[in-house]
């Protein structure tokens, strides 16, 4: 079953109703769903359909050839074209009589293969763009390889497309459509522990426990996620072994620079590199506290759910794992969950705030969300603010508890009182609970006014 994505969808028909040229680049990373989206939006319609494969250019040539005789005949032929430019100059002479779509899925693969295959595609878009109907649709999961050579000023592609859609993974809303059995409260920690990458998604099981899900998908050395870091970053990145290494640094709790590189045994500059690579990817973050652009304060941490759970749980468990003691490991890990979920709490909460502000329904018209930290001046303590946004003379400041007791005034008046660093006219909070809030606390935010109380299963909503 297909779920989600109705605003890519909704771009690539408008792009395909305009019934002339369109050329359109959809990239992201592994197991993203980039395929998916694409079979759903072509189900209907003229497609021809290659998917490149890491071989040499004679077997792709082929297999394209094979696409299209198949398209063409209904028929798998074995005939094939002499060329990529003899195979592409057939589609797009079909494609001047009939709204053709052409996929090229995994393009890096065949790219590399065929060093010549973007310029014979510049060539012949330039030749044929004003007469073909054709829609080109380049699809590929190497990011470096799609930023660099398809959507660089350099490529020789750079200027042809009409579009791009880079795929990221679901946000949590979407996730929670995977599941119809989990209770809330699971839904929130399944999205905590795989995150919203489709694929990882798919290995949940909700007619089980989440203790058991976590026991099968990564306490098992035989599920597919259990290697599923490693081998991502073996298909990703030239050099595996010192990205793990990076992230194995930001997992264990190293978020700056300095930090990272003393714990790797690397220069900053190096590790900076490593790093470039995997904000690309959507593996890292890095953050500076709300409001400043300085990258003296600048902080890391690993972005995508399913590389944060497996690092900071798995590897410290490993040897016990790969002894199929997996109930023993669970009990190891099992303490730590409560808090492990408050940063995916919080990226929730997020994801909260900017869909009532898309709605028209949040307090403030901020323009950007984030983490704020620093030293109190007048206390000389270091203080953190969940999440912060602002809008000139407006500030929005938000408290999230993920904690199964009801969260109590004085957690209300310490996060209002954090907030007088800051300086704006007008000030609204917003305070998440898991569970719920005192009496105390709700009538103490009805008295002030400016704030507004959200229990968890009320974002579900």
């Amino acid at each position: 079953m297909f779920i989600g994505r109705q605003q890519e969808l909704n771009a690539l028909n408008k792009l395909y109703n305009s019934g002339k040229f369109e050329f359109a680049v959809i990239y992201g990373r592994r197991r993203v769903g980039k395929t998916a989206l694409i079979s759903e939006f072509s189900k209907d319609k003229d497609t021809i359909f290659f998917t490149g494969v890491e071989t040499n250019a004679k077997q792709n040539l082929d297999n394209f050839s094979r696409c299209i005789m198949e398209y063409n005949t209904g028929i798998a032929a074995s005939l094939s074209f002499a060329s990529f430019q003899a195979a592409l100059e057939y589609v797009f002479e079909l494609a001047k009589t009939k709204r053709l779509v052409l996929v090229l899925d995994e393009y890096p693969y065949a790219a590399r293969a065929s060093r010549s295959l973007a310029s014979t595609l510049q060539l012949l878009i330039d030749k044929n763009k004003d007469s073909s109907r054709l829609f080109l649709i380049l699809c590929g999961s190497s990011m470096s390889y799609m930023e660099d050579h398809v959507l660089s000023y350099k490529a020789p592609l750079y200027g042809r497309r009409t579009a791009q859609l880079k795929i990221n993974p679901f946000d949590f809303l979407e996730a929670c459509r995977c599941f119809t059995r989990f209770s809330d409260i699971d839904k929130a920690l399944a999205y905590g522990v795989v995150g919203g990458t489709p694929q990882y998604l798919m290995q949940m099981d909700d007619s089980i426990s989440i203790e058991e899900n976590i026991k099968n998908i990564y306490l098992n050395p035989t599920s597919s996620i259990f290697e599923e870091p490693n081998n991502l970053l073996k298909q990703e990145v030239r050099e595996p072994a010192i990205y793990n290494a990076v992230i194995t640094a930001i997992a264990t709790g190293c978020s700056k620079m300095n930090e990272i590189s003393n714990k790797i045994d690397e220069d900053t500059s190096v590790c900076a590199a490593y790093m470039k690579n995997l904000i690309t990817l959507g593996i890292v973050k890095k953050e500076s506290p709300y409001g400043e652009k300085s990258s003296r304060r600048t902080i890391y941490s690993i972005e995508d759910n399913m590389f944060r759970f497996w690092y900071r749980f798995v590897p410290e468990n490993i040897s016990i794992i790969s002894r199929g003691a997996a109930d023993l490991a669970y009990k190891r890990i099992a303490p730590g969950l409560s808090a492990y979920m408050g940063g995916v709490f919080e990226e929730i909460c997020r994801q909260y705030l900017w869909k009532l502000l898309l709605d028209g329904k949040c307090a403030v018209n901020f323009s950007d969300l984030g983490r704020w930290w620093g030293t109190n001046s007048r206390t000389k303590t270091q203080e953190e603010i969940d999440i912060m946004g602002t809008d000139k003379d407006s500030a929005l400041f938000a408290e999230c508890k993920w904690t199964n007791e009801k969260v109590d005034l004085s957690v209300l008046e310490i996060f209002v009182e954090r907030s007088n660093l800051f300086h704006y006219k007008q000030k609204h909070f917003y305070l998440f609970a898991k569970t719920g809030f005192t009496k105390g606390c709700m009538d103490k935010a009805a008295e002030m006014g400016n704030v507004t109380l959200v229990k968890y299963s009320d974002m579900l909503k």
